[in-house]
């Protein structure tokens, strides 16, 4: 299986996994939002509660380079290294949400 697609499966399984864990409520929705020509991914929750407006991003990431960037992590776990356990090399995971300056002092890719 070339990396790209073993990439696009490994990260879409993520999303999958963390969208089967979220809210029980049936006002909102949680919505996964796989783009495999352009490799954007997202999970969000959408809806109402009452009357306030719910919308969050959950998870974002992108496939850019041959490597997963980390644009969002919402969440309290560690997604990058998560990602590391699922077989991504940590020389191929980008998290984007660190300034590049800041991205240097991680484990992971510059860029």
């Amino acid at each position: 299986m070339a990396k790209l697609d073993q990439y696009r499966e490994i990260v879409q399984k993520l999303l999958q996994d963390y969208a089967a864990f979220s809210r029980n409520d049936q006002e909102v929705e949680t919505e996964l939002i796989f783009d495999t020509t352009r490799d954007h991914y997202q999970l969000v929750h959408i809806g109402w509660q009452g009357e306030r407006r719910i919308y969050g991003c959950i998870l974002h990431l992108n496939i850019k380079d041959g490597k997963i960037w980390l644009q969002h992590n919402g969440t309290e776990n560690d997604i990058a290294a998560e990602l590391v356990e699922m077989g991504i090399p940590k020389s191929d995971i980008v998290i984007g949400f660190y300034s590049p300056f800041k991205r240097q002092f991680t484990e992971y890719a510059v860029n």
